[in-house]
Order: C-alpha cells, then structure tokens, then sequence
C-alpha cells in the first residue's frame, strides 16, 4: 500500500527536465525504504497468495512458492538524484553501490516518459519526467 502511494506520488510530482541526463553513479545512491522483514513477506505472502492468488498472480509463478515471491517482494527504495528504484535486499548496499551502467531505455506513459538505466545484476533506477526525451548514446536528451 505504502509502495503504490509512493509510486503515484513520484508520478505527480514529476520534474521537468530539460538537457542531457545521465544514469547516475550508484555510488551516491541512498536507500530511503526499509526492507521487509521476514514477518511482513510471510504475512504479504500468505495473503498475496493465499485464496485471492487468482486475483493477483493469474498466469505467473509468483505463488508457486515462497521463493519467487520473495523474488518479487523483498525490495526496498533506493535513490540517487532524480532517479529512483526498488533494489533487492538480498544483495548489500555496498554490492548495490558498487554496480556499474550497463544500459539506458526511453519509454512514454501517458504524459509521463520515464528514463530508466540498467545496472549490472539487473538492478533499474528511473527517472519520471514530463519533458520529451530521447537517447544519445549512453544519455537522454530531455527537453520541456
């Protein structure tokens, strides 16, 4: 529930950007959420998964076991600048902060375009603007 209210407050109050945007160095990334603790999965997975598992998990594996949906769920929020992501709390910080670019992706929602950069090992940090963005090498080039 916090997670959703945090995803749609980051969605309205998206900044506008204008000039090239870099992915930033995870170096200076700061985890701002706690991850969950080993109560909270059991209980978001019991209930996730429980007898309303046909509402929310219809053709995935999430409920085949405990595992995958620890896969899914055990994240927390992460931000560096502008950009944030729910990184996995399986890996340390200092693994997080260490983790190097490894691409860069556009994509437009609505009036939203979000700027994501990928990190080796998976990880995804995104930046959410209303600006026009499109990609110049390893960079976005953003204008209002």
């Amino acid at each position: 529930m916090i997670r959703r209210f945090a995803f749609a407050l980051c969605v309205l109050s998206a900044p506008a950007f204008a000039g090239d945007v870099a992915c930033p160095d995870m170096a200076a990334a700061v985890q701002v959420g706690a991850c969950p603790t080993e109560e909270e999965l059991n209980w978001g997975y019991t209930g996730y998964c429980g007898d309303n598992a046909r509402l929310y998990d219809k053709e995935g594996d999430t409920c085949v076991n405990p595992e995958n949906y620890r896969k899914l769920k055990d994240v927390s929020l992460w931000e560096a600048g502008e950009f944030q992501g729910y990184l996995h709390c399986s890996l340390a910080p200092e693994a997080h902060k260490a983790s190097k670019p490894a691409g860069i992706a556009i994509r437009k929602a609505g009036k939203i375009t979000r700027v994501t950069c990928s990190y080796d090992g998976g990880q995804e940090m995104t930046l959410r603007t209303r600006a026009e963005c499109t990609q110049t090498g390893d960079k976005a080039s953003c204008k209002e």
